[in-house]
């Protein structure tokens, strides 16, 4: 024992005379504060770093934040576009919280990481082409940031350099910049981008270019556009209101849009980008076309004009859009797959191709007048019946069926099975459970099959069955078998992508009747014909706002194009969502598919608050700024 008890002491003794050894060496892992910018590793180290935080609205955006999938990434599978009219989630049917995407502390986090890096750049010992890249970067960088914020915020303070305490906190408080300062601070920097990037980076790397920085200012400049133009859409009163802390005049928007026309044209015209296999043969090959390219963007490197990539399956570099969203029967052991359900109010806005330029709703029953009609089924209707679920989908364009999965379909090798119940041979129906009948000598099951891992739609059991009549199908990649487990899906997104910048071009020609109308029609019809479509359409804001909701469905666009286009508050005015009903009706033989248009099971109505055009300032108590109105 006594042995022991030395022993133990010398270690002590030997543990404590080696510390100050420890104690003066630096870790061989990372980089040290001093040396960080004058190693150009290290530079690049912290540049990653930077563009690791920019505020991309991607597979991990949701409405606890960006990058959500780290640490605990169990966000429900809860993603923007169900608080929009794409779909809903197979178990909440809750709307937009005060502090739902919320980007505030983390938006002038990365603003102070880029401003140090700006105060640092003429220090560097660095190239010229090189400081040239840095300042392009950084300024794209902060960009994004300011663009993230002032969509959210209104006007915000605008912080350019690098704050220091010298004891006074009230110093460095910097008051809220008016909205329009904060926009034209945002585009102002994208053209330093511009300015500043070269055409590519030599490697290839996913880091902004010239094209990236002209991409972000379309997008960021059509955004002020239709704030200018619709603002007094939604009127609202306050402090923030009358020092020009939100709101913008209606009279900026010609320059706005000007803007938007000019970053969307310096794009179309350098002749470096094109849609991705614009010209199908079919609209089948459309339909593979369009799903590939979400599949695997880099296999459309001229139409994806910046990429954030997911690497490695179980880390932070992976997402969750596999396990949540892909349907029941492909789940391989997950327990909580269909939560993505697209909604019949998505399905209906996409064209059929027997009637150009209208949208195109699905009608249920032979007169066709039922389109306005969700009060369930109704036996005195004539219904249309169909052997295949997916026959009243025929002539749907192509991109409806490479962004859904519809009922009798075939999806990894299964054919998925959506089915929320039967019409007995004497005419009732039996609807959402119940058990089995036998007609002849075949048993019928209400849901489509005996076993729950076996159909994907309606049952409640678990959550993992949509409810809307579609599985999701955008994204998710058909030739892998998604392994159980957080952040297994390595899929990259397309964060800028060709498509979107001829949408941009064309909504801002025709909304400010500036720039050429031909080639805005263009635009328009030039991603129509990717779809499928032989025949043009006029260029209409109409059209091109149908356009934006099917070609950029689930891209995190739409709640975005709510809010600039002052148009949340007339489409959700107590509004019910609504799905497209798969019934097997036995009154004939052989048995049919019937279709019945319902409001969504369990999904309370929602009501879109005047003041959620703007997100609350958080911190007012101490940060002493201007509190958004009616917060």
């Amino acid at each position: 024992m006594k042995l022991t008890k030395h022993i133990f002491m010398l270690l002590v003794l030997l543990t404590a005379i080696s510390c100050d050894n420890v104690l003066d060496k630096q870790p061989l892992d990372k980089l040290q504060g001093e040396n960080l910018f004058s190693n150009p590793e290290g530079v690049k180290l912290y540049m990653a770093n930077l563009y690791y935080q920019l505020p991309i609205e991607d597979f991990t955006f949701f409405r606890q934040g960006f990058n959500w999938n780290t640490g605990d990434p169990n966000n429900g599978g809860f993603a923007p576009a169900m608080i929009t009219d794409e779909a809903v989630h197979t178990e909440f049917g809750d709307f937009i919280g005060n502090d739902d995407f919320q980007w505030w502390d983390q938006g002038y986090k990365l603003i102070r990481d880029t401003n140090i890096l700006i105060d640092i750049i003429p220090t560097l010992d660095v190239s010229e082409d090189e400081t040239k890249a840095l300042v392009g970067e950084s300024a794209f960088i902060r960009a994004y940031a300011y663009f993230a914020l002032v969509k959210r915020y209104g006007g915000v303070p605008l912080i350019t350099a690098v704050q220091k305490y010298e004891g006074d906190v009230e110093a460095l408080k910097v008051p809220r910049s008016t909205e329009k300062e904060t926009w034209d601070f945002v585009l102002k920097e994208c053209d330093i981008a511009i300015a500043n990037l070269a055409d590519s980076w030599p490697g290839g790397e996913r880091r902004a270019t010239k094209w990236v920085a002209y991409a972000l200012k379309s997008r960021a400049a059509l955004h002020a556009a239709s704030l200018a133009k619709y603002g007094d859409r939604a009127p609202i009163s306050g402090t923030a209101v009358d020092q020009k802390l939100v709101g913008l005049e209606k009279s900026a928007a010609a320059e706005y849009y000007k803007a938007a026309i000019e970053a969307s044209e310096a794009i179309i015209s350098s002749g470096k980008f094109a849609l991705y296999k614009p010209s199908p043969a079919s609209p089948e090959e459309a339909a593979e076309n369009y799903r590939k390219l979400f599949e695997d963007p880099n296999i459309a490197p001229t139409e994806a004009i910046f990429i954030k990539g997911y690497a490695r399956p179980g880390s932070g570099t992976g997402h969750n859009y596999g396990i949540w969203f892909q349907p029941n029967q492909t789940a391989n052991g997950w327990p909580h797959p269909g939560r993505m359900n697209p909604t019949l109010d998505l399905i209906d806005a996409y064209e059929s191709y027997t009637n150009p330029g209208q949208s195109a709703p699905v009608t249920t029953t032979v007169a066709g007048n039922d389109v306005s009609d969700y009060n369930g089924f109704d036996p005195a209707k004539n219904y249309k019946r169909y052997d295949d679920p997916a026959g009243i989908y025929k002539d749907k364009d192509a991109r409806l069926w490479a962004t859904a999965i519809l009922p009798g379909t075939a999806w990894k090798g299964q054919k998925i099975i959506i089915q929320a119940g039967f019409i007995k041979p004497d005419g009732s129906a039996q609807l959402f459970g119940g058990e089995p009948i036998k007609v002849g000598s075949a048993t019928i099951y209400p849901y489509g099959a005996a076993d729950r891992t076996q159909y994907s739609g309606f049952d409640t059991w678990g959550g993992n069955n949509t409810r809307t009549g579609v599985s999701f199908k955008k994204f998710l990649n058909e030739g892998v078998n998604v392994a159980p487990g957080w952040n297994q899906t390595v899929s990259d997104w397309a964060d800028f992508r060709y498509a979107e910048i001829l949408l941009n071009y064309a909504e801002a020609i025709v909304e400010s009747g500036t720039g050429t109308a031909t080639k805005g029609a263009q635009a328009l019809n030039d991603i129509r014909r990717r779809a499928g479509h032989t025949k043009d359409i006029p260029l209409t804001i109409d059209n091109v706002i149908r356009e934006r909701r099917v070609e950029l469905a689930f891209e995190n666009k739409r709640f975005w194009d709510l809010i600039r286009r002052r148009e949340y508050h007339t489409l959700f005015n107590n509004r019910v969502r609504h799905a497209l009903v798969p019934v097997l009706d036995l009154r004939v033989t052989p048995a049919k598919y019937i279709f019945i248009r319902q409001n969504i099971a369990r999904l309370n109505p929602a009501t879109f608050d005047y003041k959620n055009y703007y997100r609350y300032v958080p911190g007012i108590g101490a940060n002493g700024l201007v509190q958004n109105p009616q917060y």
